[in-house]
């Protein structure tokens, strides 16, 4: 097998001409600490965190971090998530029941054990036609439910 060789950088002007290994430089100590500041590691129970009643139909549980956010979901038989959109992609997993979501003009059932996701800014609505429990995954995290300004789903009778 051949011997690899480190590319090699011709430095300085023809007279005096140098060559000189190039090396990719390694992140300084301190910026790495820097990124790790930001981020927090957490490590919780869904049982801790707090059931929100948005309305009749809906129930949410949500933690995130500093680029992601994970949601539970509880949605009763019937239950409409009204049309809307955002600039979070979305990936949403049926643990069990199904919603029929409504995206692009058509209309796609997601069961337990199935996943969906949804592009940034496309509109969908979505109705329960089961008693469901949706696990949704945003990137990022969603300010509107961070801040309890969503009332999109709050509105909902």
């Amino acid at each position: 097998m051949p011997k690899l060789k480190r590319a090699k950088k011709k430095v300085g002007n023809k007279a005096n001409r140098k060559t000189k290994t190039t090396k990719k430089k390694a992140a300084h100590p301190k910026q790495m600490e820097k990124v790790a500041a930001k981020a927090e590691l957490k490590y919780v129970s869904w049982d801790s965190i707090e059931m929100e009643d948005l309305n009749p139909s809906i129930q949410r549980q949500f933690m995130y971090g500093q680029n992601v956010m994970l949601a539970r979901l509880f949605i009763k038989k019937g239950g409409l998530v009204p049309l809307h959109s955002h600039y979070h992609e979305q990936v949403a997993y049926i643990v069990k029941g199904a919603l029929k979501f409504t995206i692009d003009g058509r209309d796609i059932v997601v069961r337990a054990g199935e996943v969906l996701i949804i592009p940034p800014h496309m509109p969908h609505s979505a109705e329960a036609l089961e008693d469901t429990e949706d696990v949704d995954i945003f990137n990022p995290p969603r300010e509107d439910w961070i801040n309890k300004t969503d009332q999109y789903l709050r509105n909902v009778k």
